[in-house]
C-alpha cells in the first residue's frame, strides 16, 4: 500500500521517515550514516539526496550586475598534492571561482583555468561597473581598471598583505573553508557530482542563518521530489 507523502510525489517512505531522513540531510549526515538511522537502505539514500542536490542545484541563482562590495578569488579542489605537478590548478585539481557580495551572498562556477581571458569574462558579465571589486594579486585580475571597473583593490598576499582598510577577501575565503572541511567528510566527491556538492555548500553558506530543515520542508512543499 502505497503511503501519502507531500514532499516525495510516488513515494513508498512514509511521511514521517522521509522528514526524519531530511532532517538528517539538513545536519549534513552522509548517505551511509543516514540509512544506518533510518533503516533504510544506502541505495534509496543516496538517490534521495542526489533529487535534493538537484533541487538546490535549481534554487541556487545566478547573479547579475552585482553592486556594492565584492569580494572575487578562486580556488582548486581535490588531491592535495600529485608528485611531479607544479602551478596553480595542477594535478587535476578542479578550479572553482568565486564571488562574494558583501552583506548577500556567494556565487560559484566551475572554471577551466585562472586565465584572464576566462576570469575577466564572468567578471564583466556579472559585475556592475561601480562595484568596489576587491581581489588579491593574481594576474588574471590585472586589467580590471582599464575595462571600467575603476573601483578595483588588491591586497597581495604574497606580500603578507591580508587586510588593508576595507580591501579584504575574507568573506569569500570563509566560503572556501567551509565547503573544502564540508566536503572532507566524503573522502572524495567524484567529478559528475563536484558541481552539486558545490552548489550545495553555496546554498547552506548563503543560507547559514536560517533553519536549514525548515528551509526545506518550505521547498519541498512547494514544489515536491
Amino acid at each position: 500500500m502505497q503511503l501519502g507523502n507531500r514532499y516525495y510525489k510516488c513515494s513508498k517512505i512514509s511521511e514521517v521517515k522521509f522528514r526524519y531522513l531530511l532532517r538528517l540531510f539538513a545536519l549534513d549526515l552522509t548517505a551511509s550514516d543516514a540509512a544506518r538511522l533510518t533503516g533504510l537502505s544506502v541505495r534509496a539514500v543516496n538517490e534521495i539526496y542526489l533529487r535534493l542536490r538537484h533541487r538546490l542545484l535549481a534554487c541556487s541563482p545566478v547573479p547579475a550586475e552585482l553592486e556594492g562590495a565584492v569580494e572575487l578569488d578562486e580556488s582548486y579542489f581535490g588531491p592535495r598534492r600529485v608528485r611531479g605537478k607544479r602551478g596553480r590548478g595542477a594535478g587535476g585539481k578542479t578550479i572553482v571561482f568565486g564571488l562574494f557580495k558583501r552583506g548577500g551572498q556567494v556565487y560559484t562556477e566551475i572554471v577551466p583555468d585562472c586565465s584572464k581571458k576566462t576570469l575577466q569574462a564572468i567578471i564583466r558579465g556579472k559585475i556592475d561597473v561601480s562595484a568596489m571589486v576587491n581581489t588579491d594579486g593574481w594576474r588574471g585580475y590585472d586589467g580590471l581598471v582599464d575595462v571600467g571597473f575603476d573601483r578595483h583593490f588588491r591586497v597581495r598576499h604574497g606580500q603578507d598583505e591580508f587586510v588593508q582598510g576595507a580591501s579584504h577577501i575574507n568573506g569569500i575565503e570563509s566560503f572556501w573553508s567551509f565547503a573544502k572541511a564540508r566536503l572532507q567528510q566524503f573522502k572524495g566527491v567524484p567529478k559528475h557530482t563536484f558541481l552539486l556538492h558545490l552548489k550545495e555548500s553555496e546554498f547552506r553558506f548563503n543560507h547559514r542563518y536560517e533553519d536549514f530543515y525548515k528551509l526545506l520542508l518550505k521547498l519541498l512543499r512547494q514544489q515536491p521530489l
